[in-house]
Formats: structure tokens, C-alpha cells, sequence
């Protein structure tokens, strides 16, 4: 499968900002729709917002309004602008892609395309 690559998190204190990327192949981000997830410990992963094809943002409803969803296809990088960090916006941030799938489950993310993740603390 294609590795993701994410970067940009790190410990923010409440009401800060980050910014993450997420680097694959153009390919990918050409063809298949693009999703931020999340995982804190004791909790299942939550999908945090997704972008399709055509341009297309979803957000999750705790986060509307504070982050933002985008891309450039041509350099393949998806991004994710985190503003007025919470601490419950704490957990490790991952990315995937999908070729049909435009979502925020987790499950429907099933062609393999996922990254490590990076970090966020929010405290």
C-alpha cells in the first residue's frame, strides 16, 4: 500500500493552533477522496474531517468551525488547520484516502492508504 506521511503536531496550550500535513502520491490525491483522523487512549478513532475529489469539506461536529480541511493534489498534501485547540482535541492525528468513500467512519477507509500519525496535545 501507499504510505502517508503526516507532520506539523506537537503541544499547543488551549485556545492555540497547528497546522498538520499529510504527504502521499499524486496518484492518490488525484483519484481518492482524503480524511483526518483521530485516536485518544480509551477512545475509538473518530473521523475529523474529509475532502473529496471536487472540493468538498465534512466536519465532525466538534470540530466545525475551529478546523479547516484542504488540499493541493498536484504537490500531494492534504492539510489540516487546527484553531481554538481544545484538550479534548488531544490524540494522535492520522490520515487516510479511499477511492469511493468520502465519509467520517473509519471502517469505510479500506483500500490500505493510511499514515502513522503525528501528535497533538492540547494542555
Amino acid at each position: 500500500h501507499v504510505q502517508l506521511v503526516e507532520s506539523g503536531g506537537g503541544s499547543v496550550q488551549p485556545e492555540g493552533s497547528l497546522r498538520l500535513s499529510c504527504t502521499g502520491s499524486e496518484y492518490v490525491y488525484s483519484r481518492y477522496c482524503m480524511a483526518w483522523f483521530r485516536q485518544a487512549p480509551g477512545h475509538e478513532r473518530e473521523g475529523v474531517a474529509s475532502i473529496s475529489t471536487s472540493g468538498t469539506a465534512t466536519y465532525a461536529d466538534s470540530v466545525k468551525g475551529r478546523f479547516t480541511i484542504s488540499k493541493d493534489s498536484a504537490n500531494a498534501t492534504l492539510y489540516l488547520e487546527m484553531n481554538s485547540l481544545r484538550p479534548e482535541d488531544t490524540g494522535m492525528y492520522v490520515c487516510a484516502g479511499d477511492r469511493y468513500y468520502c465519509g467520517l467512519s473509519p471502517v469505510g477507509y479500506d483500500d490500505n492508504y493510511w499514515g502513522q500519525g503525528t501528535q497533538v496535545t492540547v494542555s
